[in-house]
């Protein structure tokens, strides 16, 4: 029976135009769906650690050392396998280093190239021959296939075997051979990778992890709120802006600004010498975890760079929350409460001594007003944003390959969390065009972030400044799904002396989803909200730092929910006692990888633990793509059936 049209059936006929070629791609189809579904890799907060992701991106979070010591076992030493590791991981550096050592021999080459060989059979044998060689380099590619498919019973294929051998030694193709190779399997190991947002800040080099992303071969991105900051930026938001200079100046993080984008930072550093030359800046002195490799600056000048931006800021903050009273911010506007000649600043009725009392810009009768030269500044800033053409790139990536969650394969993955009200229900918020909770509120969000960069300015200027206006407050707004506190607070931390007192004006406040999310009645309600079924499914979250050295774990809501943020940047690795987590969806089980601070040329490779064993083997049917895949053989058979009853002819 027939049930599609005869028109889309004949539209389908183009590409297969007889009988034969549409039974033929049916059974290709068919294959596919029975082979076990690829392994996804899900990260959290890189934060512009690009030397920790890209270790963990080419060592598959630890996965390809395992593969290492399940094939080889005792075959070869502890130390012989971490080599091999390191080499399929940076075989350039290591290749390079073997010749420099002149250890690169002939026999090296070929046994090398064995164990590689066998490493690469392993790690490919789930997927079809014809994906594997898709994955292959277009010149070894033949050389590589025919290995990979030695028959060792036959005794001619292991003569032809160790031709292929002597002819790549003999040419001079070992290093090139090895490095394909190793290339090939770090490919075949993650099939696809989902980062759980906040690429960018505090890191040494965003724009190394962007490039990463970039080049592999199938990725998407749940946004965070640091991302939302910089996309804010690129989209033409001032407060944005001056909040990627803010952080970026507080964590050192010059090269990413100056050698990465091209972000003209002159102008700023001009502008805070000349204005706070005399002011030493004390509570702005930069954070150094990184240093600069190429675009070192002065402490003493970092600081006075990052109070300049700061104070900017809050003035902008305070212009974007008298245009819109619906973000109900009015509670978060300090510069005008402050008495300049007690140093004294009025939050929530309490009169609070400050720390720095040199506001040289700010105007007591008009507090949030930029004076001329700060107004200057943001043009001059605004435009080096709007004309970085890498930036751009990487940002117009984010909105293609980006949204604020993914429902993939039975797990809802977002950044942040589903504001929750104190009794548990999906809190609202409300908006110019209504109020929004649970699901219609991050679908709601996606539009309008969508909008802030699409939108021409020229054409439609309000609707631009109204959408860009709320990437601000995504970025620590108290209901923004991105961000989860009742407030950030910057003024309070870089103004106030408040640690160790019982009233601290500058504690945030958790949202309530994170109390409850603990909860598997409350992870099933979320799921229901997303329409996938309470079981089977699962939450992968990040933004919030598991700390392991005080006992917490990433698994809640037995099971069903998993904080994958460990913190991989390394302002948090004295918090969480870890480096972050990798959890990694195959067709057996979940498991977490929990990573281990990076140290150069140490032993970095994670602890893998199961958290979760499937109840049977997942094949590719069984997946959001096979769910595809099925309904292609459906329509692949019913033009197959309207070919055999004539309906519609072969085109011979």
């Amino acid at each position: 029976m027939i049930k599609r049209s005869i028109d889309y059936l004949k539209l389908l006929s183009k590409k297969f135009p007889t009988a034969r070629a549409a039974g033929a791609e049916i059974i290709n189809l068919e294959a596919i769906c029975g082979l076990p579904k690829g392994t996804e890799y899900f990260f959290s907060d890189l934060h512009g650690e690009y030397e920790s992701f890209g270790r963990l991106l080419r060592s598959s979070s630890g996965i390809i050392r395992a593969k290492i010591e399940e094939t080889f076992g005792n075959l070869m030493t502890e130390e012989d396998q971490l080599s091999l590791a390191n080499l399929i991981y940076y075989p350039k550096d290591i290749l390079t280093e073997m010749k420099f050592k002149d250890k690169l021999t002939d026999e090296w080459v070929r046994v090398t190239i064995n164990r590689l060989t066998e490493i690469c059979r392993v790690v490919s044998s789930k997927y079809t021959r014809s994906k594997v060689r898709k994955k292959m380099p277009a010149d070894y590619g033949y050389a590589i296939d025919e290995l990979l498919h030695l028959d060792p019973n036959d005794f001619d294929k292991k003569l032809y075997y160790q031709e292929i051998l002597n002819a790549i030694v003999e040419i001079g193709a070992g290093e090139e051979f090895i490095t394909e190779l190793c290339r090939l399997i770090q490919n075949l190991t993650i099939d696809s990778l989902h980062i759980i947002g906040d690429i960018f800040d505090r890191g040494p080099r965003a724009d190394l992890v962007m490039e990463e992303l970039m080049n592999f071969h199938d990725v998407d991105i749940q946004w965070g709120n640091h991302d939302i900051s910089w996309m804010g930026a690129v989209c033409g938001n001032a407060a944005c802006i001056a909040n990627v200079l803010r952080i970026a100046t507080s964590y050192n993080s010059f090269d990413v600004l100056e050698d990465g984008y091209g972000i003209n930072l002159r102008p700023l550093s001009m502008f805070a010498a000349s204005t706070y030359g005399a002011d030493p800046c004390e509570r702005f002195k930069p954070h150094l975890l990184d240093e600069n490799e190429f675009d070192s600056v002065d402490p003493s000048l970092a600081a006075r760079m990052c109070k300049a931006i700061t104070i900017i800021q809050l003035k902008l903050e305070g212009q974007i929350i008298k245009r819109h009273p619906e973000y109900g911010l009015d509670n978060r506007l300090f510069l005008d409460k402050i008495d300049h000649e007690k140093g004294t600043v009025m939050i929530d009725g309490r009169e609070w001594e400050l720390q720095d009392r040199l506001f040289e810009t700010v105007d007591p009768k008009d507090p949030y007003r930029l004076t001329p030269e700060e107004e200057r500044l943001m043009d001059t800033l605004k435009a080096s944003f709007s004309h970085s053409v890498l930036l751009n790139k990487h940002i117009s990536f984010l909105y293609s390959n980006g949204s604020m969650y993914k429902i993939c394969n039975g797990n809802l993955l977002y950044h942040g969390c589903i504001p929750m009200t104190e009794d548990g229900d999906f809190q609202s918020l409300e908006m110019k065009d209504g109020s929004f909770s649970g699901k219609a509120l991050l679908d709601y969000l996606n539009e309008r972030i969508r909008s802030a960069f699409f939108t021409d300015e020229r054409e439609d200027p309000e609707r631009k400044a109204d959408d860009t206006d709320l990437m601000w407050y995504l970025w620590g707004g108290p209901l923004s799904p991105l961000f989860g506190k009742d407030k950030i607070a910057t003024f309070e931390h870089v103004f106030l002396d408040v640690k160790g007192r019982e009233e601290n004006p500058g504690k945030e406040t958790f949202n309530p989803y994170y109390e409850f999310s603990k909860k598997e009645e409350c992870v099933d309600r979320i799921l229901k909200e997303f329409g996938l079924p309470t079981e089977g499914s699962h939450i992968i979250n990040g933004h919030v730092p598991v700390r392991v050295s005080s006992g917490e774990t990433p698994v809640k809501a037995n099971g069903k929910l998993f904080i994958i943020d460990g913190g991989l940047s390394k302002a948090y690795h004295g918090t969480t006692g870890i480096a972050g987590y990798t959890l990694i969806f195959n067709s057996h089980h979940l498991a977490l990888a929990e990573h281990k601070p990076y140290v150069p040329g140490g032993e970095n490779t994670p602890k893998i633990q199961e958290v979760e064993r499937m109840k049977k083997r997942i094949r590719v049917k069984d997946t959001d793509i096979g769910r595809s895949l099925t309904a292609e053989i459906e329509d692949l058979k019913q033009l197959l059936s309207a070919y055999h009853s004539g309906v519609i002819k072969e085109s011979r």
